[in-house]
């Protein structure tokens, strides 16, 4: 994971993972919604897995 990839994880989580697919969108947008804690944290996640 780039350290461009952590930054936008950081500031704007569902960004960073628009091309992991509409799902994992879905999910770490509405974490966001929720609190950006565990949208940030989830984002981070999904991120680092292969």
């Amino acid at each position: 994971m780039s350290i461009w990839r952590v930054i936008l994880c950081i500031i704007f989580p569902p960004l960073a993972i628009i091309d992991k697919g509409c799902g994992s969108f879905l999910i770490v947008f509405l974490l966001t919604l929720c609190g950006w804690v565990p949208g940030v944290i989830a984002a981070l996640i999904i991120n680092n897995k292969k």
